[in-house]
Protein backbone atom coordinates (compact mmCIF):
# COMPACT_ATOMS: atom_id res chain seq x y z
CA UNK A 1 0.00 0.00 0.00
CA UNK A 2 1.39 3.38 -0.95
CA UNK A 3 1.93 6.11 1.62
CA UNK A 4 -0.94 8.57 1.90
CA UNK A 5 0.15 12.16 1.56
CA UNK A 6 -1.62 14.74 3.71
CA UNK A 7 -0.65 18.41 3.50
CA UNK A 8 0.84 19.62 6.78
CA UNK A 9 -2.07 21.99 7.46
CA UNK A 10 -4.50 19.04 7.48
CA UNK A 11 -2.49 17.58 10.33
CA UNK A 12 -1.72 20.87 12.08
CA UNK A 13 -5.38 21.94 12.43
CA UNK A 14 -6.45 18.95 14.54
CA UNK A 15 -3.27 19.01 16.62
CA UNK A 16 -4.84 21.95 18.42
CA UNK A 17 -7.99 20.72 20.21
CA UNK A 18 -9.80 24.06 19.84
CA UNK A 19 -9.06 24.22 16.10
CA UNK A 20 -10.03 20.55 15.74
CA UNK A 21 -13.41 21.22 17.33
CA UNK A 22 -13.86 24.59 15.68
CA UNK A 23 -13.34 23.45 12.09
CA UNK A 24 -16.37 21.13 11.77
CA UNK A 25 -18.47 23.48 13.90
CA UNK A 26 -17.68 26.46 11.64
CA UNK A 27 -18.20 24.40 8.48
CA UNK A 28 -21.53 23.14 9.82
CA UNK A 29 -22.69 26.66 10.63
CA UNK A 30 -21.60 27.89 7.22
CA UNK A 31 -23.22 24.98 5.38
CA UNK A 32 -26.48 25.22 7.30
CA UNK A 33 -26.73 29.00 7.49
CA UNK A 34 -29.12 29.30 4.56
CA UNK A 35 -31.37 26.41 5.57
CA UNK A 36 -33.35 28.26 8.24
CA UNK A 37 -35.36 30.16 5.65
CA UNK A 38 -35.95 27.03 3.56
CA UNK A 39 -37.23 24.89 6.46
CA UNK A 40 -39.79 27.56 7.31
CA UNK A 41 -40.96 27.73 3.69
CA UNK A 42 -43.71 25.87 1.90
CA UNK A 43 -41.40 23.49 0.02
CA UNK A 44 -40.01 21.90 3.17
CA UNK A 45 -43.30 22.00 5.06
CA UNK A 46 -45.02 20.16 2.20
CA UNK A 47 -42.45 17.39 1.84
CA UNK A 48 -43.82 14.01 2.78
CA UNK A 49 -41.53 12.27 5.26
CA UNK A 50 -41.03 8.71 6.42
CA UNK A 51 -42.16 7.44 9.82
CA UNK A 52 -39.99 8.72 12.64
CA UNK A 53 -39.19 12.08 11.06
CA UNK A 54 -38.43 14.37 14.01
CA UNK A 55 -39.53 17.99 14.23
CA UNK A 56 -37.17 20.36 12.41
CA UNK A 57 -36.09 21.88 15.76
CA UNK A 58 -34.22 18.65 16.63
CA UNK A 59 -31.58 19.11 13.94
CA UNK A 60 -29.98 22.36 15.18
CA UNK A 61 -29.73 20.79 18.64
CA UNK A 62 -28.10 17.55 17.49
CA UNK A 63 -25.64 18.73 14.85
CA UNK A 64 -23.45 21.00 17.00
CA UNK A 65 -22.86 18.12 19.43
CA UNK A 66 -21.91 15.84 16.56
CA UNK A 67 -19.55 18.46 15.11
CA UNK A 68 -17.86 18.87 18.48
CA UNK A 69 -17.41 15.12 18.91
CA UNK A 70 -16.11 14.53 15.38
CA UNK A 71 -13.69 17.43 15.78
CA UNK A 72 -12.29 16.04 18.99
CA UNK A 73 -12.03 12.60 17.38
CA UNK A 74 -9.82 14.18 14.70
CA UNK A 75 -7.63 15.58 17.48
CA UNK A 76 -7.27 12.10 18.97
CA UNK A 77 -6.46 10.68 15.53
CA UNK A 78 -3.60 13.11 14.95
CA UNK A 79 -2.27 12.40 18.44
CA UNK A 80 -2.36 8.69 17.57
CA UNK A 81 -0.50 9.41 14.33
CA UNK A 82 2.15 11.39 16.18
CA UNK A 83 2.82 8.52 18.59
CA UNK A 84 2.40 5.55 16.22
CA UNK A 85 5.54 3.56 15.57
CA UNK A 86 4.12 0.85 13.31
CA UNK A 87 4.03 1.73 9.58
CA UNK A 88 0.68 -0.10 9.26
CA UNK A 89 -0.83 1.89 12.12
CA UNK A 90 0.51 5.15 10.66
CA UNK A 91 -0.96 4.21 7.28
CA UNK A 92 -4.37 3.41 8.80
CA UNK A 93 -4.43 6.66 10.77
CA UNK A 94 -3.39 8.73 7.76
CA UNK A 95 -6.15 7.12 5.70
CA UNK A 96 -8.58 7.72 8.57
CA UNK A 97 -7.60 11.40 8.68
CA UNK A 98 -7.94 11.69 4.89
CA UNK A 99 -11.40 10.14 5.19
CA UNK A 100 -12.18 12.58 7.98
CA UNK A 101 -11.63 15.49 5.61
CA UNK A 102 -13.55 13.71 2.84
CA UNK A 103 -16.55 13.22 5.13
CA UNK A 104 -16.30 16.87 6.23
CA UNK A 105 -16.59 17.90 2.57
CA UNK A 106 -19.55 15.58 1.97
CA UNK A 107 -21.19 16.81 5.15
CA UNK A 108 -20.61 20.41 4.05
CA UNK A 109 -22.32 19.97 0.66
CA UNK A 110 -25.32 17.98 1.90
CA UNK A 111 -27.38 20.95 3.15
CA UNK A 112 -26.88 23.04 0.00
CA UNK A 113 -27.81 20.02 -2.14
CA UNK A 114 -30.92 19.14 -0.14
CA UNK A 115 -32.25 22.49 1.02
CA UNK A 116 -31.00 25.08 -1.45
CA UNK A 117 -30.77 22.94 -4.58
CA UNK A 118 -33.76 20.75 -3.65
CA UNK A 119 -31.79 17.86 -5.17
CA UNK A 120 -33.12 15.09 -2.94
CA UNK A 121 -31.58 12.26 -4.99
CA UNK A 122 -28.12 13.84 -5.12
CA UNK A 123 -28.34 14.60 -1.41
CA UNK A 124 -29.21 10.93 -0.82
CA UNK A 125 -26.16 9.76 -2.80
CA UNK A 126 -24.04 12.19 -0.78
CA UNK A 127 -25.57 10.89 2.45
CA UNK A 128 -24.88 7.25 1.59
CA UNK A 129 -21.26 8.05 0.68
CA UNK A 130 -20.91 10.20 3.80
CA UNK A 131 -22.18 7.43 6.07
CA UNK A 132 -20.00 4.77 4.43
CA UNK A 133 -16.91 6.96 4.62
CA UNK A 134 -17.58 7.79 8.26
CA UNK A 135 -18.12 4.16 9.24
CA UNK A 136 -14.86 3.13 7.57
CA UNK A 137 -13.00 6.08 9.12
CA UNK A 138 -14.34 5.08 12.54
CA UNK A 139 -13.13 1.50 12.02
CA UNK A 140 -9.66 2.64 10.95
CA UNK A 141 -9.23 4.98 13.92
CA UNK A 142 -10.55 2.60 16.57
CA UNK A 143 -7.37 0.68 17.37
CA UNK A 144 -4.87 3.52 17.08
CA UNK A 145 -6.94 5.74 19.43
CA UNK A 146 -7.66 2.86 21.83
CA UNK A 147 -11.39 3.18 20.95
CA UNK A 148 -11.59 6.77 22.22
CA UNK A 149 -12.43 8.13 18.77
CA UNK A 150 -15.01 5.39 18.31
CA UNK A 151 -16.93 6.50 21.40
CA UNK A 152 -17.02 10.00 19.93
CA UNK A 153 -17.89 8.90 16.40
CA UNK A 154 -20.52 6.21 17.09
CA UNK A 155 -23.30 8.76 17.80
CA UNK A 156 -22.36 10.46 14.51
CA UNK A 157 -22.48 7.11 12.68
CA UNK A 158 -25.89 6.38 14.22
CA UNK A 159 -27.20 9.83 13.30
CA UNK A 160 -25.88 9.52 9.73
CA UNK A 161 -27.69 6.19 9.42
CA UNK A 162 -30.90 7.82 10.62
CA UNK A 163 -30.35 10.90 8.42
CA UNK A 164 -29.78 8.68 5.38
CA UNK A 165 -33.03 6.84 6.17
CA UNK A 166 -34.84 10.19 6.40
CA UNK A 167 -33.27 11.49 3.18
CA UNK A 168 -34.10 8.24 1.39
CA UNK A 169 -37.67 8.27 2.67
CA UNK A 170 -38.20 11.89 1.69
CA UNK A 171 -36.71 11.25 -1.74
CA UNK A 172 -38.89 8.16 -2.25
CA UNK A 173 -42.12 9.73 -1.01
CA UNK A 174 -41.64 12.92 -3.05
CA UNK A 175 -40.07 11.52 -6.24
CA UNK A 176 -41.52 12.87 -9.44
CA UNK A 177 -42.59 16.14 -7.85
CA UNK A 178 -41.14 19.36 -9.17
CA UNK A 179 -39.69 21.48 -6.38
CA UNK A 180 -41.49 24.78 -6.00
CA UNK A 181 -39.67 28.03 -5.40
CA UNK A 182 -40.19 29.46 -1.91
Amino acid sequence: MSEIYLPAILLDIPRNAVAAIGLPLCLGILSGSSTAKVVRGDWYKNLRGPPGRPPRQVFPAVWPLLYLSMGYASHLAVNALDTASSPLTRSDVKLGIALYYAQLAMNFIWSPLFFNGKKLGLALIDSVLLAGTTFYMTKLLDGPTKSQSTYLLLPYCAWLTFATYLNGGIWWLNRGQTPKKD
